[in-house]
């Protein structure tokens, strides 16, 4: 009589089943339908007439997924629609349900303003230096230009190099008031927008909270959007 296996030799046998199963695939459909998703998603955000492609990425080969007959794809909450993202993939008709996410990049091709040369740090940009190309928007977190007006006399704060898309974390940062000019106060509200003058504390960078004293005294600190202008967030 063949004596019982023991525990060890059990359980020695089911992790060498599980290592010779060969990782269960995504069906081809489930992952045009994620594609499908993600692309419906960035559109939604794109400018008009741009191209949006989403390609996808692999699932971690360690994972093993049973058979699925029907997968429903779905968006992450919290990620980005371009750029580097992912989408879920439920399965709902199997004999063991399952959930993944599935890595996808999106690029948005549409046009903006690149370089037409290697420019280096400190350069004072003007119209000749800037062409219109296609461009991926998802390939950095803030968005391409798009018109030369807004770049004209703005200094580089890092070198560019030829073709790159000129974004606003390229520029230095304009200085829209010194400490001690006078600057109007703006604040916006449901319904209510305040206008007043006041006197700056500080300097008034972009990108940089300022601080103002009001006509009345009062010391607040607001959002510097332009010449001498302060914006304050209610």
């Amino acid at each position: 009589m063949r004596p019982a296996p023991t525990r060890a030799a059990a359980l020695l046998a089911a992790a060498l089943a599980a290592m010779a199963a060969p990782a269960a695939e995504l069906p081809p459909q489930a992952v045009a339908a994620a594609l499908a998703l993600a692309t419906e998603a960035a559109q939604a955000l794109a400018p008009p007439d741009a191209r949006v492609l989403a390609s996808a990425g692999a699932l971690d080969p360690r994972l093993k997924l049973a058979h699925c007959t029907s997968v429903q794809p779905y968006l992450v909450a919290g990620s980005p629609s371009w750029g580097r993202t992912r989408v879920g993939l439920r399965c709902t008709q199997g004999s063991t349900p399952w959930n993944v996410f599935l890595p996808v990049t999106v690029q948005v091709l549409a046009p903006a303003l690149v370089s037409s040369a290697n420019l280096p740090e400190g350069t004072r940009l003007d119209a000749s230096q800037l062409v219109q190309a296609e461009v991926d928007w998802a390939a950095a977190a803030t968005l391409p230009f798009t018109a030369d007006q807004a770049l004209s006399g703005r200094v580089l704060a890092r070198p560019v190099a030829a073709g790159a898309a000129l974004r606003p974390t390229d520029l230095q940062p304009r200085l829209w008031f010194a400490a001690g000019d006078t600057v109007q106060i703006s604040a916006r509200g449901r319904g209510f927008a305040i206008n007043v003058e006041g006197r700056a504390l500080t300097s008034g960078r972009e990108g940089h909270p300022a601080r103002v004293r009001t006509e009345s005294g009062r010391v607040v600190v607001g959002r510097p959007v332009g010449e001498r202008r302060v914006e304050l967030a209610l």
